[in-house]
């Protein structure tokens, strides 16, 4: 019988990863819009109040940040009290912050605003990466992959009813009927949390290119390892580039000329930015769960540099071809396919070679590059506001994804390898942490 970390058994109907899996995935799509939605905010907030572009998707730095960064912590407690709890405080804080968001009026009640958003989103967010890694171990990929489709595709449906609500009854009211929706499902579903349980070593099986660490790290002694830098470095290159997208979008295709002209695929018309921004949440959700299923097989790095070669190749053609309506479409969506891997490709990662008992708090700490990579945002604005176009600022995005690409199978797979074989062929404990039986 399985027990979790404190020795209680596990069992029942929500004992079950799918279950547990599917909780989390329900959970993330409820605060996705918190972040994949705030684009369509940005051009009606400054026709409000006339202010520029710059000062207003400070908000959103903001609130990429406080999604992040304190995620280390709020992992930390994941760990010891068990997903459930940490899961209802983000809900909560999630739909506070965009109920917040109605009645701001100014730039700082928007900041502050964001800032409560943030600390709720990221506290769902964290935890329910961190549940999905430790309920599977053969599948991690996969299960990371689709708990993180939860966010990328989860704002999908919403698309065209926020923008809808948005012309019909300002973005005040928008906020507040969305934030109160979304924040009480993440509070009904989070009470289907369960603490995991001890899985038994899982690395029988795992293709020998799936590397597996033999030693639990614990939080402080992971920022002693080489190669959590190495990822940090690689998630910021990458972060940056898909961030800058999703926040910038609606005024990327405004400065197009193209977000109002109409556009037809298949049979369905909208204009190009409505149908870019939904074809662009179904490909970031595609492709967590798919490129996580891949890396399985053949390995986390060899699937980072696929993925990030064509990040790169994709952000560059958006600048050289997204001009018409048609192409911005398409190579938004493509865009949004090569970079959303990074959210079930990085945790598995994390988990692969760590270990489990604090699989979420160690992924949390990886997790704030996402932050630090939100800091890049305001400076693609004032960029494209000095040249008069986004060119530099795509090409910049374009050759940090290359690099990316390449520090995976150069820098990253090498010393991993070494780090795993070093605390493997020897009795040597990773530096000063706790000995504890061995997870993979």
């Amino acid at each position: 019988m399985a027990t979790n970390a404190a020795g209680i058994p596990v069992t029942g109907f929500r004992a079950k990863p799918w279950v547990q899996l599917v909780a989390g995935i329900i959970c993330m799509a409820m605060v996705a819009n918190l972040q994949y939605g705030w684009t369509f905010f940005v051009d009606p907030i400054g026709a409000a109040h006339s202010w520029g572009r710059a000062a207003i998707q400070v908000s959103f730095t903001i609130f990429v940040l406080f999604e992040t960064w304190p995620v280390p912590f709020e992992g930390f407690l994941a760990d010891k009290f068990g997903p459930r709890v940490i899961v209802t405080v983000g809900g909560i804080l999630a739909g506070i912050g965009w109920v917040l968001n109605s009645y701001a009026d100014s730039l700082p009640f928007f900041y502050f605003a964001a800032i409560i958003s943030g600390i709720g989103a990221g506290a769902v967010y964290g935890t329910c990466v961190g549940n999905a890694v430790k309920w599977f171990a053969r599948r991690r990929g996969l299960a990371a992959g689709l708990t993180a489709a939860g966010f990328g595709a989860g704002s999908a449906l919403t698309v065209i009813p926020i923008q809808n609500m948005i012309l019909t009854s300002g973005y005040q009211h928008t906020f507040l009927v969305f934030g109160i929706i979304q924040g009480l499902i993440v509070i009904l579903v989070a009470q289907i949390f369960l603490k995991p349980p001890n899985l038994p070593g899982g690395g029988e099986g795992v293709p020998p290119k799936v590397l597996q660490g033999f030693k639990d790290w614990a939080p402080l002694r992971v920022l002693m390892s080489p190669t959590f830098y190495v990822m940090y470095i690689m998630f910021v290159l990458v972060g940056a580039g898909g961030l800058m997208a999703t926040a910038q979008l609606a005024p990327i295709a405004k400065d197009f000329f193209i977000d109002t002209v109409p556009v037809t695929l298949l049979i369905w018309t909208q204009t190009a930015l409505t149908f870019a921004a939904f074809l662009d949440r179904i490909m970031n959700g595609i492709t967590r769960p798919l490129l996580g299923f891949i890396s399985d097989r053949i390995g986390r790095e060899n699937t980072m540099f696929g993925a990030f070669i064509l990040e790169g190749i994709g952000i560059y053609c958006l600048w050289h071809y997204g001009k018409s309506p048609m192409a911005f479409v398409l190579l938004s969506a493509f865009v949004f396919f090569a970079w959303g891997e990074i959210y079930s490709l990085f945790p598995s990662t994390t988990r692969d070679h760590f270990g489990q008992k604090y699989a979420t708090a160690n992924y949390g700490m990886l997790y704030t590059a996402k932050g630090t990579a939100a800091l890049i945002i305001p400076f693609g604005n004032i960029i494209a506001t000095n040249t008069g176009s986004w060119q530099t600022v795509l090409y910049i995005a374009s050759a940090a994804n290359i690099v990316a690409a390449i520090l995976a199978l150069v820098v990253l797979r090498p010393v991993r390898l070494w780090e795993i074989r070093k605390y493997r062929d020897s009795a040597v404990e990773p530096p000063a942490s706790p000995t504890v039986a061995s997870t993979t």
